[in-house]
């Protein structure tokens, strides 16, 4: 009897303690997932863009789907967007040219930017560099019309001067519309141009609200 006494024993001290270091590891798990914050877009969330062909300049803008933004919160009093990640659609069947309604027939032609299936114009962030302070570099991936390539883009932050952290962000670059096989002459007018329109430039303000701020929680292990 003492000696199984003396089996058992010890045998329940190593289950108590895989118990409670399971336990441990789930919570800690459960923290690391409750920092992450998700902002999302409000609605009628705009876009601007707009193209140069010779000394003529094309704006048109266009309606936001989905725009989210995954910060990180950190307790060591770091800047939480230095680990943002960005992700947004757009419709192309929502561009209308500012300031000649008459254009927006050309913007909304068919193989332009709309696809054969009415794909949407989708970003997605991979990586982030800060540049300064509230200045960074967003690497991502862009899909027109279905095909995804890579894309560069920059954000600058908004804030007052009081303030830890940007109220708003502003995404900005350019992509060439060759990357996509995208001929824009050809597609409008018919033929291509020795000077082509190749680059297309974005530009979308959109505010970082701590009213609509949510924490996503994860189970553990996910």
């Amino acid at each position: 009897m003492k000696k199984i006494k003396n089996i058992v024993l010890p045998l329940i001290v190593v289950a108590i303690i895989l118990v409670a270091s399971g336990y441990t590891k789930s919570e800690s798990n459960t923290e690391q997932k409750e920092n992450l914050q998700t902002v999302e877009s409000k609605e009628n969330q705009t876009i601007n863009l707009f193209v140069t062909h010779g000394h003529c300049s094309t704006p048109f803008a266009g309606i936001v789907n989905d725009l989210k933004l995954d910060i990180v919160s950190r307790s060591d009093q770091g800047n939480p967007l230095e680990d943002m990640q960005i992700s947004f659609e757009v419709d192309p069947n929502t561009f209308n040219v500012c300031r000649a309604e008459e254009l927006t027939a050309t913007i909304r032609k068919p193989g332009l930017f709309v696809g054969e299936h009415n794909e949407k114009i989708t970003f997605k962030s991979t990586n982030v560099y800060t540049m300064g302070l509230d200045w960074y570099q967003v690497n991502g991936k862009m899909s027109i019309k279905g095909i995804e390539k890579d894309v560069k883009f920059f954000v600058t932050g908004i804030r007052d001067s009081k303030d830890a952290m940007a109220s708003s962000l502003v995404l900005s670059g350019q992509v060439n519309l060759f990357d996509w096989g995208i001929d824009y002459d050809k597609i409008v007018s018919g033929k291509s141009d020795s000077v082509p329109t190749k680059l297309l430039y974005i530009n979308m303000k959109f505010d970082v609200p701590t009213y609509q701020t949510v924490f996503t929680v994860l189970e553990a292990g996910q």
